[in-house]
C-alpha cells in the first residue's frame, strides 16, 4: 500500500526556503561550486512566489470574510500549522548542525586479529570496485598471493597482492603490481597474444600508491594506526574509481571522443612538461644557478603540471608561499638527482608531489577533471578567441605561444547529463577556494568568454557595493560582517634590524569573490586563468604576512608603551645627527586599483599587481619614502621594486627583490630605513 503524499499548503510550500543555510552567505557567481544549486533554488522560489500569489488571489475571491466562525477556525488552523512548521524547522536545523559538526569522523573498520588484516584489505579492494559499478573477480588459487580484477565497459584493472609471512602471527600484505588495460586501445605490437595496451604507466603507479598507503595504514601497530586516516584513504580510492568509471562510460561512446577521454591527459602532459623544462632552464640562467628556484619559476613561468597528484587527472601548482617554500627546502636533501623528464628545479618533482599530498597550507593547486556542470557554469567553446586574447603570456618561452590543445567535449544534447572539463581550486570541496578581487574575476571571464563581456560579475558587484566589504575584508576578516575602512598591524623585524613598523592598510573599494571552479576547453584557457590566479595569490600572501586588526580596535600596537617623558637635549641632537631611533615607524599601505580595460579592443598586456608603501624619511631629512613592489614576470625573481626618496639607502634592487621574495615585503620600509643615511646598524 502506497502512502499518499502530504497535501501542500501555502505555508509548507515555503519550507524548503526557510533553512538557515538554504542560500549561500557569499555572492554567487558563475565560477562558484554552489552556482547550479543556487540558481535552481532561486528559480523554484520565483515559481513558488507566483503560485502563492495566484492562490491568495483565488482564495480572496472565493472566501466569505463576513463569517466570524470561519475566520476563527482559519486563525486556529494557521496557529497550529505555524507551530508544526516551526518545530519541524528547529529539528531540521538541529540535525543539520549535528551532521556537519567539525572534528567528527568515523574511522575504518579494522579486524582485531592481525592475521585477518591482509584478507580484509583484499576484500575491501574488491568491495570498492563493486560499489562503483565494476565487475569484480578475485583469484586466490596461488599460495601467498591474491589477484583482484576490476572490470568496466572497456577498462580493466588488475591488482596483484603478495603476503609476506616472516612472522606467522603478523603477515604483511604488499601490493606487487597494478596494471590497467583498455579494450578500446589497439593491441600492443610487442605482445604476442594481442592483449590490449595499458592505458598509462602513470595511472598504474598512482593507483598502486593509493592502495599501498591504505594497506600500510591498516597494518600499522595499534599505537600508530589511525582509523580516521585509513577511512580517508578509502574514500580517496573510491573517488578515483568513480572517476575512472565515468571516463569508462564516456569512452564507450565513440562519437563523443572515444578513447580520448582516457588518453588525452597523458598525451598533453609531455607538451606541458616540455614548456616547464624550457622555462626552468631560462629562469635558472637568469639567476646564474644550475636549478631554478621553484617559487621564482612559478612567479615567472606557467603553472607547474603535476599529473596524477591527487586524482586520476592532472594538477597545476600555481603558487607557493615563502613560508611553504622554506619548509619544503628544509625537508629537501641537497644534491638530489633530477629525473630525465623533470624540469630543472631545486626541489625534485617526486619529493614535491609527496609533500603536496600531505599538506596544502600555503600552496595553490588547480586540478583539471571531468565533472557535471550546468548552464550556470558553461561557456561555449566557440566563444574562445585565442588569437586576440592578451592571456596567456610567454615571457620565458616565446616559442610555446603556438601551443594549444582542445580537450574532448560532449555534444550538448542531453542537458541532464552534461559534463565538462573543470579547473577546481577546492580539492574536491575539501578546501575553500581562492579569494579574488572583482577586476581579476573579470580578467578570468574574458579568458574563458572574450565576447561575453563582464556583465555577470559587474552586476553582482553593484549589489555587493551596498552591503558587503571589499576583497581585502574577505581575505583578512572573513567572519566579520562589518567592513572597516582601514586595517592596522605592528610589524616587528625578526632580527631587530629596525623599529617596529606601524602598518596602516587602506581597504580598496572593490568587491571580492571566492573562486572555486571554472569550466575550460583548451590548455590556453588554463594557462590564462592560472596567470590571473597567480597574481592574486602573490598579493594575498603578502597581505597574510602580517596580523591585521580593524582600525580602532585593540591590537598589537599597545605592546609599544607610550612615551610621555619630556624631550631632552641629547634626543634633539640625535634627531639632528640622524641617529635617533623612533619607537615606531608609520607606514601607509595602498593597493592601487587596476585600470579598466576594453573587452574587445584593449589588447595591451595588463599591468601586474602592485602594493605601495609610504613612510617618513629618516631624520634629519624631511619628506616621504615611497616603495612600490610589483609582480613582474620579466624580472629575474618575478618581482620589481621601485623606491622614491630614501636618501643614502645602499640596498640594491636585487637585494630588495630578494627580501620581497623571502616574504619580507611588508618590512621593506624598515629595511630601507635601517640602511639609510646615518644608519648605525
Amino acid at each position: 500500500m502506497q502512502t499518499e503524499a502530504p497535501i501542500q499548503t501555502l505555508l509548507s510550500s515555503l519550507e524548503s526556503f526557510e533553512k538557515h543555510d538554504a542560500f549561500p552567505q557569499h555572492a554567487v557567481h558563475p565560477f562558484a561550486t554552489a552556482a547550479p544549486a543556487t540558481c535552481g533554488l532561486l528559480q523554484d522560489l520565483i515559481n513558488t512566489t507566483n503560485q502563492l500569489a495566484h492562490s491568495l488571489q483565488t482564495y480572496d475571491a472565493a472566501a466569505q470574510w463576513t463569517n466570524a466562525k470561519l475566520i476563527s477556525l482559519m486563525r486556529q488552523h494557521t496557529a497550529i500549522e505555524h507551530a508544526s512548521q516551526s518545530s519541524a524547522r528547529s529539528v531540521h536545523h538541529l540535525v543539520d548542525g549535528l551532521s556537519k559538526r567539525a572534528g567528527v569522523a568515523y574511522g575504518e573498520n579494522i579486524p582485531l586479529l592481525a592475521t585477518s588484516i591482509p584478507q580484509w584489505c583484499v576484500d575491501q579492494v574488491a568491495a570498492w570496485g563493486t560499489s562503483v559499478g565494476m565487475e569484480t573477480f578475485k583469484d586466490e588459487s596461488r599460495e601467498g598471493s591474491f589477484t583482484v580484477v576490476l572490470g568496466g565497459k572497456s577498462l580493466v584493472i588488475d591488482v596483484d597482492f603478495v603476503v609476506v609471512r616472516d612472522d606467522p602471527l603478523k603477515p604483511v600484505l604488499k601490493v606487487a603490481n597494478v596494471k590497467t588495460a583498455n579494450a578500446l586501445l589497439p593491441p600492443n605490437s610487442t605482445s604476442a597474444n594481442g592483449t590490449p595496451s595499458t592505458t598509462s604507466t602513470l595511472l598504474d603507479a598512482f593507483l598502486k600508491d593509493g592502495i599501498e598507503r591504505y594497506c600500510a595504514e591498516m597494518q600499522k601497530d595499534e599505537s600508530a594506526r589511525s582509523s580516521q586516516r585509513a577511512a580517508s584513504l578509502r574514500h580517496d580510492m573510491l573517488d578515483h574509481l568513480k572517476y575512472l568509471v565515468l571516463l569508462d562510460g564516456l569512452a564507450s561512446r565513440k562519437d563523443d571522443g572515444g578513447i580520448r577521454w582516457f588518453t588525452d591527459i597523458d598525451g598533453i602532459w609531455p607538451v606541458l612538461n616540455g614548456v616547464a623544462k624550457i622555462e626552468a632552464t631560462i629562469s635558472a640562467a637568469a639567476l646564474a644557478v644550475p636549478k631554478a628556484p621553484l617559487d621564482i619559476l612559478l612567479l615567472r613561468g606557467h603553472a607547474l603540471p603535476l599529473p596524477y597528484l591527487t586524482s586520476p587527472s592532472i594538477s597545476f601548482l600555481t603558487h607557493i608561499s615563502p613560508m611553504s617554500y622554506l619548509a619544503l627546502m628544509l625537508d629537501t636533501q641537497p644534491n638530489l638527482p633530477i629525473g630525465d623528464d623533470d624540469p630543472a628545479v631545486d626541489i625534485p618533482v617526486a619529493q614535491l608531489k609527496a609533500h603536496l599530498q600531505n599538506t596544502s597550507a600555503g600552496v595553490t593547486i588547480a586540478t583539471l577533471s571531468l565533472d557535471r556542470v550546468s548552464e550556470a557554469h558553461l561557456y561555449l567553446p566557440s566563444m574562445s578567441m585565442p588569437s586576440d586574447a592578451t592571456r596567456p603570456t610567454f615571457a620565458l618561452a616565446p616559442a610555446a605561444a603556438g601551443v594549444d590543445h582542445t580537450f574532448p567535449q560532449l555534444e550538448r544534447t542531453d542537458a541532464a547529463n552534461q559534463f565538462s572539463w573543470v579547473l577546481d581550486f577546492t580539492a574536491g570541496g575539501r578546501h575553500t577556494g581562492v579569494v579574488m578581487s572583482q577586476s581579476r574575476m573579470k580578467a578570468i571571464e574574458l579568458v574563458v568568454n572574450p565576447l561575453g563581456g563582464a556583465g555577470d560579475i559587474t552586476g553582482v558587484s553593484d549589489i555587493l557595493s551596498f552591503g558587503a566589504g571589499s576583497w581585502v575584508d574577505l581575505l583578512l576578516n572573513p567572519g566579520n560582517t562589518a567592513s572597516p575602512e582601514r586595517y592596522t598591524s605592528l610589524y616587528r623585524s625578526p632580527r631587530s634590524l629596525h623599529p617596529p613598523l606601524q602598518l596602516r592598510l587602506t581597504s580598496p573599494e572593490e568587491p571580492g569573490f571566492i573562486l572555486e571552479r571554472i569550466p575550460v576547453h583548451t590548455i590556453r584557457e588554463i594557462w590564462g586563468i592560472l596567470e590571473v590566479v597567480r597574481e592574486q595569490c602573490w598579493l594575498n600572501e603578502i597581505l597574510l604576512g602580517a596580523h591585521w586588526t580593524p582600525e580602532g580596535l585593540k591590537s598589537e600596537e599597545e605592546d609599544v608603551p607610550a612615551d610621555d617623558t619630556t624631550a631632552t637635549t641629547e634626543e634633539l641632537q640625535a634627531v639632528l645627527s640622524g641617529t635617533y631611533v623612533p619607537r615606531k615607524i608609520p607606514v601607509n599601505v595602498f593597493l592601487p586599483a587596476r585600470p579598466p580595460t576594453d573587452n574587445l579592443f584593449e589588447l595591451a598586456p595588463a599591468a601586474g599587481p602592485k602594493i605601495v608603501m609610504t613612510s617618513p624619511e629618516r631624520t634629519p631629512i624631511s619628506g616621504l619614502v615611497e616603495i612600490s613592489v610589483t609582480h613582474d614576470e620579466n624580472r629575474p625573481r618575478g618581482i620589481a621594486v621601485e623606491v622614491q626618496g630614501a636618501m643614502g639607502c645602499d640596498l640594491t634592487p636585487a637585494q630588495m627583490e630578494e627580501i620581497c621574495r623571502r616574504g619580507g615585503t611588508l618590512g621593506l620600509s624598515g629595511r630601507v630605513w635601517a640602511s639609510g643615511h646615518g644608519s648605525t646598524r
